[in-house]
């Protein structure tokens, strides 16, 4: 999947866990109803967002990733992450 947008906030890198670091971005999808779509980027990939500024045209390629959690309480949550695996500026 892909959609092209207007950088609207790049994240700073997180190092979740010894071996696990992610690194947000926002995108603005321009239209009668702008859309805000935050992307995520992990390990070796979030240096993708390095040289981007607010305002930049990019083309983010995402894979839709989704998982079940069950709470202390047993109760069943579902998290969804669009995550970025190759990123074009205009």
């Amino acid at each position: 999947m892909e959609f092209t947008g207007k950088v609207k906030v790049i994240g700073a890198t997180e190092q979740v866990s010894d071996k696990f670091k992610k690194r947000s971005l926002v995108v603005t999808i321009e239209g009668d109803y702008p859309q805000h779509i935050e992307v995520q980027a992990v390990q070796d990939k979030v240096v993708m967002f390095d040289n981007l500024l607010p305002g930049d045209e990019v083309t983010c390629y995402i894979n839709l990733r989704g998982r079940e959690w069950t709470s202390p309480k047993n109760e069943v949550k579902y998290f969804n992450t669009l995550e970025c695996w190759k990123l074009e500026t205009k």
